[in-house]
């Protein structure tokens, strides 16, 4: 099954890094990807521009609204994610852990939907 590890954290933190500090944290980064992908789970994963790059689009009523920014202002914001597929959520939680923002952020993991599943079922 497929999950979706969303990598939340104050970009605050990571900007206040030292460039060693950010050295570190780059390469806790690699080593816990080059396991994903020793593992064979690993199918995707990018961290994102910061915050301030964001466009919100809300559609209403036929007219396209767009917002500078993120859709909520939070303490925590969306800074990147891993596509992994496992076996259950017992080892995608497992998995997650071993993130390294995970000691000053939040890590949301979240299964990704099987429409093959639902069109099948539809048809």
């Amino acid at each position: 099954m497929k999950y979706l590890f969303l990598i939340y954290s104050d970009e605050k933190i990571e900007t206040a890094m030292s460039q060693a500090e950010m050295g570190q944290l780059l390469q806790a980064y690699g080593a816990y990807t080059r396991g994903l992908q020793e593992k064979g789970v690993y199918k995707g994963g990018e961290p994102l521009q910061p915050v301030s790059t964001a466009t919100s689009l809300r559609r209403r009523e036929g007219k396209t609204l767009l917002t500078d920014g993120p859709f909520a202002e939070t303490k925590e914001q969306l800074v990147g994610f891993y596509l992994v597929d496992c076996g259950n959520l017992d080892q995608a939680l497992e998995l997650a852990a071993g993130i390294p923002s995970a000691e000053f952020g939040t890590i949301e993991v979240r299964p990704v939907m099987d429409f093959s599943a639902i069109q099948k079922d539809a048809g």
